[in-house]
């Protein structure tokens, strides 16, 4: 099995979406809090995986514990941490991050001051954590990459993803509650969500 801070990442990626909020992410030394993660499966019509192993998706296929990085609409590189075991297909999308380490670089690369605004969406935490696609396939156990587990009982909110077309109903986005740095607040008309105690 592959344990990382806490996390069984041969899990569904479900359990493995839920189970990093909270969970301490850099990348270098610069990175934050999980506060916000999406889950995605070989048998998810909006899964990259869904189509087949290609060159572009490889890393999705595993090994677990590895890095997913694609680039999103030919502009922002976002993260994926893969889970389940090789050859299945299955990743969860880092949607958001509480700032927490080497704000000023990440203030840098965006060029922007709030805070709030460094990581709220998969394409700000891409630029603020520096990732590009030579960390696509890199164990998340190793340089640059730092898990740091989460000890604190944590509340945890659930909707549906954002920005997809396909199985766009699905409850698979997952956040800290009430957290003011998620993408997107949990609990409107549009994102229908239930409150679930952390499994950690």
């Amino acid at each position: 099995m592959k344990h990382l801070a806490g996390i069984n990442f041969d899990a569904s990626s479900i359990d493995v979406a839920r189970a990093l909020i909270g969970t301490v992410l850099l990348i270098d030394g610069v990175g934050g809090r999980i506060v916000e993660t999406e889950a995605y499966d070989v048998e998810d019509p909006a899964s990259h995986s869904h189509g087949g192993r290609s060159e572009r998706n490889a890393s999705m296929f595993g090994p677990p514990g590895h890095a997913y990085v694609y680039r999103s609409y030919g502009i922002h590189w976002c993260l994926n941490l893969v889970c389940r075991e090789a050859g299945h297909g299955a990743g969860v999308l880092i949607r958001a991050l509480e700032p927490t380490a080497g704000i000023e670089v990440m203030q840098g690369r965006r060029g922007v001051l709030d805070e709030r605004l460094l990581c709220s969406g998969p394409g700000r935490v891409g630029q603020a954590l520096g990732v590009t696609r030579a960390l696509d396939g890199l164990a998340l156990d190793e340089w640059p990459f730092e898990l740091q587990p989460c000890s604190a009982a944590l509340e945890v909110a659930v909707g549906v993803r954002i920005g997809i077309s396909k199985a766009k109903d699905m409850p698979w986005r997952f956040g800290l509650q009430g957290s003011r740095f998620v993408s997107r607040p949990f609990g409107t008309a549009q994102a229908p969500t239930h409150v679930v105690a952390s499994a950690r």
